[in-house]
């Protein structure tokens, strides 16, 4: 009996080994044609996923494109994916071929939810009408903030002021600063999608930062990886439920902003801001099944702007201290700048850029050396295409490594290292780069790009008019080596911000 039930164990485990092997011979079968890139051999079923560190994925892509060039493809589990690496092919990939690399992957996640096809936000949305339509409208809501009494450069200048407050209570006494960049970044965007801000001490504040900074982690979980190459697993409830506790949680959150939102709303008065319009749009969507103005997509929306405009913004001026700590000559000059064109009298204002290079060019190196988002967001071609010479076809998952644009040694004089001059001609002033692509390039370029450039600007501009920034007597130098978690961000530190 036991050798009949060994047999048969053996011949199932055969059928499913054989089942595996066709199921990955046709997902190969697209790839076999003349000039789809090189990679490394992948096994069937796992693919490339032995071959990579996912947790430091941009490490390992680095390594690949030294042995397999600018465009080489992986295979993780079933999904084929091609890596761009390097300004040129970047460039082809997204701006010259920009529609056919427009798309998205599908997400498992999203599917699992319920999300319709006119429900998916903005950052991870398909290419399509939906999209497009979001798009238009959070470009032209923010491009117009003037909704309600402020400008939204007039909310950043204001929650400047409440972040130098709570620098200045320290009283040059060691802290860390990231929980209140995060809270005053936070505010911004709450100030964008509600029209108000939040006490830094306020529960509803804290609840988002802790949900965000929790999603954040889950993101680059292993098994949420796992579970994206391989969606059938998501039908295990407990998995399901154990990777989707957190964005749950967080969209109920939003779900009680929202619904107070629409309960104060008031029609004969002008919207106080993004939420407002978007119900208004609702309003006038109401009997088109084909619109992308919803009450699910609204959630998607806000849940967007509030996870992508809070953990970027605020990581690069988690860098932007850290840097002026280990490079106080640099530090200096910036105070020597502000104090010439702004002085103490009054807060800094967008119109100031234009006359201080040597404060842009810092606030520039601080996001190409910060190197924030090194992978950007996942890609999918829209149908085959080629880049580099290489045949891409319809369907597949294209990473961009903007790292390797960031820190190319072919295009910066010191990648590695922090240098504004890379920013600045031989007269001293300020010089765009190509090559400068944190916020990707293309048409699913970052729309928060405009309100980021704004934060960055006044919050570091703020901070260094009012305070001196040092490491505290007696701990060592910190490091400016970053930690990969989706995101590359400053190992945590302390400063003292002595004011000036």
């Amino acid at each position: 009996m036991g050798l009949l039930m060994g047999d048969s164990l053996a011949s199932l485990a055969v059928v499913v080994a054989i089942f595996l092997l066709l199921v990955d011979l046709m997902h190969r079968r697209s790839r076999w044609a003349a000039r789809y890139p090189p990679g490394p051999v992948s096994f069937p079923g796992v693919g490339n996923l032995l071959q990579v560190d996912v947790r430091n994925m941009h490490h390992s892509l680095g390594q690949l494109r030294r042995r397999y060039g600018d465009v080489f493809s992986l295979q993780l589990a079933w999904t084929p994916m091609v890596v761009i690496n390097g300004l040129e092919a970047m460039r082809e990939a997204l701006v010259a071929r920009g529609e056919d690399t427009a798309d998205r992957p599908p997400l498992p996640f999203d599917q699992y939810l319920n999300f319709g096809p006119h429900s998916q936000g903005l950052s991870l949305a398909r290419y399509g009408p939906a999209w497009r339509e979001q798009r238009r409208f959070s470009v032209s809501t923010m491009r117009n903030f003037g909704l309600g009494k402020k400008s939204l450069e007039q909310w950043v200048t204001e929650e400047a002021a409440c972040l130098c407050a709570v620098f200045a209570a320290q009283e040059g006494r060691p802290f860390s600063p990231n929980v209140h960049l995060n809270k005053a970044v936070t505010n911004v965007i709450s100030c964008l999608t509600h029209g108000c801000r939040f006490e830094y001490d306020d529960p509803t504040l804290l609840k988002l930062m802790e949900l965000v900074d929790k999603a954040l982690t889950d993101n680059s979980n292993f098994l949420r990886e796992v579970l994206n190459v391989v969606p059938i697993l998501l039908r295990i409830p407990v998995l399901a439920k154990k990777v989707l506790a957190t964005q749950k949680a967080f969209m109920d959150l939003l779900d009680g902003l929202v619904a107070e939102h629409r309960e104060t709303r008031d029609r004969t008065q002008p919207p106080r801001d993004l939420t407002d319009v978007f119900l208004d749009e609702v309003e006038k969507a109401k009997g088109n099944p084909e619109s992308s103005f919803n009450n699910d997509n609204l959630r998607l929306v806000v849940a967007d702007l509030f996870s992508a405009g809070m953990v970027t913004t605020t990581t690069t001026l988690a860098w932007g201290l850290l840097l002026m700590l280990l490079h106080p000559d640099v530090q200096r000059r910036v105070q020597e700048e502000i104090d010439e064109v702004i002085g103490q009298g009054r807060a800094p204002e967008m119109a100031d850029q234009a006359h201080m290079p040597y404060t842009t060019a810092v606030v520039h190196e601080v996001q190409r050396f910060g190197d924030v988002v090194p992978l950007g967001l996942p890609h999918m071609t829209l149908r085959d295409t080629e880049v580099q010479g290489f045949l891409i076809p319809k369907g597949t998952m294209i990473i961009t490594n903007l790292s390797s644009v960031l820190k190319d040694e072919t295009v910066w004089k010191k990648p590695f290292r922090f240098h504004p001059e890379h920013f600045l001609d031989a007269q001293g002033r300020f010089v765009k780069q190509e090559a400068f692509m944190p916020f990707s390039a293309g048409r699913r370029a970052c729309l928060g790009e405009p309100l980021a450039r704004m934060e960055l600007f006044l919050f570091f501009t703020s901070l260094l008019q009012r305070f001196s920034f040092s490491v505290p007597p007696g701990q060592p130098q910190p490091s400016d080596h970053g930690i990969y978690n989706f995101l590359l961000s400053p190992a945590p530190y302390q400063l003292c911000a002595v004011p000036r």
